[in-house]
């Protein structure tokens, strides 16, 4: 599958802060890529150089077969960046909104846009109506309704759902996948893990300016053991017992209240191990379920932290 967006070796440091160190990753045409680090860990710097609003200090990227430093004007042509916060004018209404950027970018027909993007946004019996009275929700449709006018290949959405309720961000959950369905490329920086996991075709996570991990939501969660085993136990001697017991031959972890977690290769004769031993040690867990990894696991392994805040 063609490339929508190549990134090689991509190095950006302000003064004397490398933030980008050596960033390589691909992105398929009509794909879904979400981007996840740390607080500072360069998404955005990564987003800003993608879209031509900064330079690299070294290293090349192309988006839409146009490289960023050589053909800026080209690249822009192509794409559209949607930030953190809704780029609406609350004085217009929503119609007014679309029919005013459709006209700064020359679109031939604004009306007949603005009228199939409020029908594809679901925003049509709302189209008449002031942006002031528009929930979170519907004014983030309206804001990627906007960036879509001109039909740019590559859409940059940055932390698109921060802030929004589970109903909205559910509604632009379904945006986004049909976003990509229609063949435009979706380049997706979160804060939300498992909003990754719902929509990404593809995720690299980037830390300390690098790229530590790339690959489908379910070729990450194979970094992390397969077999995650919680004991929960009725009061604390049983839980020190057990954690005794399984300290020499399991990896575990335990936090403040009565729960360990066990790792194990996620093999039926090591998982029941566990069990086979605590039977012979007479300890018996209260409650006990086997955990599926999920990317916080994936996350928290990879970079050694659970801070996963935007930029």
């Amino acid at each position: 599958m063609d490339a929508a967006i190549e990134v090689r070796s991509l190095r950006k440091s302000f003064k004397n802060v490398s933030v980008l160190k050596d960033v390589s990753f691909s992105v398929p045409r009509g794909t879904v890529f979400a981007l996840l680090g740390s607080n500072g860990a360069g998404k955005t710097t990564t987003i800003n150089i993608l879209t031509t609003l900064i330079r690299a200090d070294g290293g090349t990227a192309t988006v839409a077969g146009h490289d960023v430093a050589a053909s800026p004007d080209k690249v822009r042509n192509e794409i559209s960046l949607t930030g953190q916060f809704a780029a609406v004018d609350d004085r217009l209404t929503g119609r007014e909104n679309l029919l005013l950027i459709g006209d700064l970018r020359h679109v031939r027909d604004s009306a007949e846009t603005a009228s199939e993007l409020l029908r594809r946004f679901g925003l049509e019996e709302a189209a008449d109506r002031g942006v002031s009275t528009f929930s979170g929700g519907m004014r983030r449709r309206l804001d990627i309704a906007m960036s879509l006018i001109g039909a740019p290949s590559v859409v940059f959405l940055d932390e698109p759902t921060t802030g929004f309720d589970p109903e909205a961000r559910n509604e632009m959950w379904r945006t986004i996948r049909s976003l990509a369905e229609g063949g435009t490329t979706v380049f997706l920086t979160t804060q939300y893990l498992e909003e990754a996991d719902e929509l990404a075709d593809t995720i690299a996570v980037l830390h300390q300016g690098k790229i530590v991990a790339s690959g489908t939501a379910g070729e990450l969660k194979k970094l992390v053991p397969g077999g995650l085993i919680e004991l929960t136990f009725s009061d604390k001697d049983s839980r020190d017992a057990a954690s005794m017991l399984l300290r020499s031959g399991y990896e575990l972890t335990e936090d403040e209240g009565p729960t360990l977690t066990i790792a194990t290769d996620g093999s039926v004769a090591e998982v029941a191990g566990v069990f086979v031993r605590l039977r012979d040690a007479r300890i018996e867990p209260a409650e006990f379920s086997q955990k599926v990894a999920t990317l916080d696991d994936v996350f928290l392994k990879i970079t050694g932290s659970t801070d996963r805040e935007a930029e």
